[in-house]
């Protein structure tokens, strides 16, 4: 095991911070992961979750906001619909540099909190 990250995000601060600057999300969220999310009525709190997806795999590979862009973590779901990671450009050096081959996801979200947990293997 190379790291376990984690991270909670509270779904009314996020829902306020995309409130307060709307291009918030296409800086940190792909064209997959927004689609995604927009399927509900409220995207907020799969936005949310994945931002924490995002936060865990730093904390995973034991690097902080700046080591890569945001999005170059994507949450993607796998052929048994369970979410999984996709990595591209800076996030993937990184994680190859660590030796990282293998990635597990957990994810969780209520109204009012979303939670991420990765596993970097």
């Amino acid at each position: 095991m190379i790291g376990i990250g984690t991270d909670l995000v509270e779904v009314d601060r996020f829902r306020q911070a995309l409130a307060r600057t709307p291009a918030l999300a296409d800086r940190l969220f792909t064209d997959g992961e927004r689609a995604y999310a927009a399927e509900r009525a409220d995207p907020t709190e799969r936005l949310a979750v994945r931002f924490a997806a995002k936060e865990a795999v730093m904390k995973a590979m034991g690097v902080g906001l700046g080591a890569f862009a945001l999005h170059d973590v994507e949450v993607v779901r796998d052929v048994s619909g369970q979410p999984a990671l996709a990595l591209r450009g800076g996030a993937a050096v990184l994680a190859r540099e660590r030796g990282v081959t293998r990635w597990l996801l957990t994810l969780t979200h209520t109204e009012r909190v979303a939670q991420a947990i990765a596993v970097a293997l």
